[in-house]
């Protein structure tokens, strides 16, 4: 009895092992699902901040071209009055 008893112990001892070794798997396993769900949302972030960066340097240069555009009309009217004139002496 004495030999089965010690085993049945031994049984146990190894079970309680196998199930903490199972549950230490399981917890590094949910610690790199976080750092990977944290690093992704880090990511994500990261990716909006640069795209909000980039829309607004693109507004600014559309506005740039504008007032250029706007410019240049004012110039060429004043060329064409410049000219019209010319052409009535």
């Amino acid at each position: 009895m004495g030999i089965f008893g010690f085993r049945k112990k031994r049984d146990i001892e190894e079970a309680i092992k196998k199930q903490l070794q199972e549950k230490n798997e399981l917890k590094k396993e949910s610690e790199k699902e976080q750092n990977s769900l944290e690093s992704s949302l880090e990511s994500v972030e990261e990716r909006r901040r640069k795209l909000a960066k980039r829309i607004l340097e693109m507004s600014n240069k559309l506005d740039n071209l504008s007032a250029q555009i706007y410019n240049l009309q004012q110039r060429v009217e004043l060329l064409e009055r410049k000219l019209n004139i010319e052409k009535l002496e």
